[in-house]
């Protein structure tokens, strides 16, 4: 690649020509910065300019009116609205007959008490159980305080934050999107450049994967890598006559936490050899640095089809981090990638959503909140997803959650224990009390039935592969029932 005087990335892509702006401050996988070669203070913005012409203050209008929304948003609010409040409407029960709906001037119905509430996504978000500074819970927290409706915690490899995180969720009327954040090696194969590293996000519905063991053995050799990466990491700032210890590494990242090199770093800033996170990286920690180091991270292929496989979406996360983001894009795209992130803080980057379109990729972004506070970092709730936007992904995700969910009931069917019932519980908002079987509910048909309504649309419950389902777990109670009564007479 080239670099321009304009400070742009400029490539013939596709018989035209594609420029990627470098920002001021460009994000990195462990959420945060490197400072690029554009030493201006404003945020790069072509409407806004320093000019003294544009400093004349605009008349405002007497009476201004609020922007009406089109035909498509209209409809894509109503469709994202449905799918936001769906475990909130499911409460009301046979009260929810009696809801006021009223036709708008698309002659769309709706509910004006639901609909007309502002919808924020949040998709990329880290708490303590990666390298984030908040726990899950105070993460929930920090996301409703800033307007938050819809939150995903992509921790990277791993999901032990997501049970917590949806306990708080309960609290706060936030829905939870469980996901994770997989760091990977992308291997050029015949296409110019070397090896980099690559983050992948996987979203799950709200049942989680569908082959959660499968998943869990792939993150957590990941996670076993990151302790030897850590190690390197320390051995080499050793060898740059920077003292370090791991146990030191080890306990900022915290107990059963994979240390990274945000955590590598905060030892470096209390042992006092950099004076905060970002020269640490600036000067050492940056990939290819003098202290960067790999792990065992998996080919970036390789996660990719893994969460196809589980009932997942795959995101390209921050692609202006990238080298060689065009070779990486058509080769997750041939291995089954759904989407990349386009939106951050600052806006959008046209060039990454053409290559969005181009590849058929659906457009996507997050705050990638850390927590560290500080001005370098995007607040939670930051970055304004499109409707349009958010409603095309849930329209890609929705059927393959829905899989995902067929399946895992279908395995609970096939072997209906207390333990297989607890694992579809487990990224469920219905929560076991200790020591208490399903048999306290009544039966697992119908703890399942108020999870379906609460994880699926009328529409998408009435299909036929969920009745049938129902119809299974009907006869799987008939007979437990039997057993039961059985039992007592013997």
């Amino acid at each position: 690649m080239k670099l321009k005087k304009n400070s742009q990335v400029g490539f013939l892509f596709l018989d035209r020509p594609f420029f990627f702006p470098l920002s001021r401050n460009r994000m990195m996988g462990d959420g945060l910065f490197v400072q690029s070669s554009n030493s201006s203070n404003n945020k790069e913005n072509p409407k806004k300019s320093t000019s003294p012409n544009n400093n004349k203050k605009k008349k405002k209008k007497r009476g201004g009116t609020k922007k009406r929304m089109t035909l498509e948003q209209t409809i894509a609010y109503k469709s994202v609205s449905e799918w936001v409040f769906l475990d909130q409407s499911s409460s009301l029960g046979s009260s929810a007959s009696s809801v006021v709906t009223v036709l708008d001037d698309f002659g769309v119905q709706w509910t004006p008490t639901k609909f007309s509430e502002k919808l924020v996504f949040d998709l990329h978000s880290h708490s303590i159980c990666s390298d984030g500074f908040l726990s899950p819970s105070k993460l929930v927290e920090r996301a409703h305080q800033n307007g938050v409706k819809v939150l995903s915690l992509t921790d990277h490899d791993t999901m032990s934050g997501i049970p917590e995180a949806l306990e708080a969720a309960r609290k706060f009327g936030i829905k939870i999107i469980p996901g994770v954040e997989i760091s990977t090696i992308f291997f050029p194969r015949g296409e110019s450049g070397s090896e980099e590293p690559v983050h992948i996000l996987a979203y799950y519905s709200s049942c989680g994967p569908s082959r959660f063991e499968e998943l869990e053995k792939f993150l957590a050799n990941i996670r076993e890598g990151r302790y030897l990466r850590a190690k390197n990491m320390v051995s080499k700032l050793n060898n740059l006559k920077l003292p370090l210890k791991l146990e030191h590494v080890a306990k900022i990242a915290g107990k059963g936490v994979a240390p990274g090199r945000l955590h590598v770093a905060r030892a470096m800033v209390e042992a006092g050899h950099v004076e905060n996170l970002k020269q640490a990286f600036a000067r050492y920690l940056y990939d290819g640095g003098p202290a960067y180091s790999t792990g065992s991270e998996p080919n970036a292929e390789d996660a990719v089809q893994l969460i196809c496989e589980t009932g997942g979406v795959a995101v390209l996360a921050h692609p202006w981090a990238l080298k060689n983001p065009v070779a990486i894009i058509r080769r997750l795209k041939e291995a089954g990638l759904h989407g990349i992130e386009v939106y951050r803080s600052d806006g959008k980057l046209a060039a990454y959503s053409d290559l969005a379109d181009a590849y058929g990729l659906a457009k996507l972004g997050g705050s990638d909140y850390h927590g560290r506070g500080g001005p370098s970092e995007s607040s939670l709730g930051s970055v304004s997803l499109p409707v349009v936007a958010v409603n095309e992904f849930l329209k890609l995700a929705r059927p393959i959650w829905c899989d995902a969910i067929r399946q895992i009931l279908e395995n609970y069917v096939k072997d209906p224990t207390d333990s297989n019932l607890e694992m579809i519980m487990k990224y469920g908002k219905s929560k076991f009390s200790k020591g208490v079987s399903k048999m306290a509910f009544g039966c697992g048909n119908e703890v399942i039935n108020h999870c379906l309504s609460l994880w699926l649309t009328s529409e998408e419950s009435q299909k036929s592969e969920f009745e049938t389902i129902k119809l299974k777990l009907s006869q799987v109670s008939m007979d437990q029932g039997g057993l039961e009564a059985s039992a007592r007479t013997n």
